[in-house]
């Protein structure tokens, strides 16, 4: 069972405040500090910085990380495609913080209320409204990528996110996330010095699975909003330009079959064919095997047949 994801049209708003200098940067730290941490690694890496140890690090921190926010802060916070205990959701409540885009319940909100007006003027992740050709084109991709972040957050955004805070427990991990983010830096750094019984094996780590990690999650996530909206397939019908992407959709654990998503919000599987490759379903099927998850939605061959272009 499924429902489609509503739309509406809005009237002009009032001019809303300017973004705190503090957030401001907070905002720029969280994205360049990855990248100023990818120039060191890679300088690192000049001759023997890079090694087995640390792949690994990064590849278990990348997917754990992902999941957090596929599995956890996308596909059961936001759309409650499927049921689970209460520890298993703070989990995924940690493992999507560690990912360091933004506290639990803001995270929510945004997403619920991107998916109310996609693609319209409204929509701060849109990458349409930019003008036209080339120029108009990158002026949306940069606004859908990252822009979206210095444009001020709506006035009642909070109320998107109104069920999950009346739960204690996610009021409590969502206060915690300036803890989760320097966890998910440091642990890697811990495994590194551990594994290698050096303190340049945990430089290594924090480097590689912590700074490293983070800024290709980033960036990978972020595609979703941005390359998503511009190019690939739509075999739905939708109110918005939202795309399957064959390459985001490996590389971001299912998340880059957006056009699907979008036509069916609510369903925890997003690789609707055989061939759509969706980890994040996996491991929801795999909790659902062991008893771990429940009520998991997923659309009817019917209501795919009669969405279907």
């Amino acid at each position: 069972m499924t429902t489609a994801t509503a739309t509406a049209t809005i009237t002009a708003a009032p001019p809303l405040p300017g973004i705190p200098l503090g957030v401001r940067i907070a905002n720029l730290s969280v994205i360049f500090l990855p990248f100023a941490g990818l120039v060191v690694a890679f300088v690192a890496l000049w001759g023997w910085g890079f090694g087995w140890v640390e792949l690994g690090l990064l590849l278990s921190m990348y997917v754990l990380t992902v999941l957090g926010i596929t599995v956890g802060f996308h596909r059961l916070f936001t759309h409650r495609a499927f049921e689970t205990h209460g520890f298993v959701q703070v989990i995924f409540g940690i493992l999507g913080s560690m990912a360091a885009e933004g506290p639990l319940l803001e995270w929510v909100a945004q997403h619920r209320h991107h998916h109310r007006f996609s693609d319209q003027r409204v929509d701060r992740h849109s990458p349409h409204f930019f003008g036209q050709g080339f120029w108009g084109m990158l002026r949306g991709l940069w606004n859908a990528h990252l822009g979206w972040i210095f444009i001020p957050e709506p006035q009642d955004l909070h109320r998107y996110a109104a069920d999950l805070r009346r739960s204690p427990t996610k009021r409590l991990v969502n206060a915690l996330f300036p803890l989760w983010v320097a966890l998910g830096l440091l642990l890697p750094g811990v495994l590194g010095g551990l594994l290698s019984g050096t303190w340049t094996g945990a430089i290594l780590g924090f480097l590689w699975g912590g700074l490293v990690r983070m800024f290709l999650v980033h960036h990978v996530t972020w595609s979703i909003n941005s390359v998503c909206h511009l190019w690939g397939g739509q075999p739905y019908r939708t109110k918005d330009q939202s795309k399957n992407n064959v390459v985001f959709g490996i590389l971001a654990l299912g998340e880059g079959w957006h056009n699907n998503h979008h036509a069916f919000p609510t369903s925890a599987r997003h690789g609707l064919r055989w061939w759509q490759i969706d980890v994040s379903y996996w491991v929801i099927r795999g909790l659902a095997l062991i008893g771990l998850a429940w009520k998991v939605r997923v659309p009817s061959e019917q209501q795919l047949a009669t969405n279907h272009v």
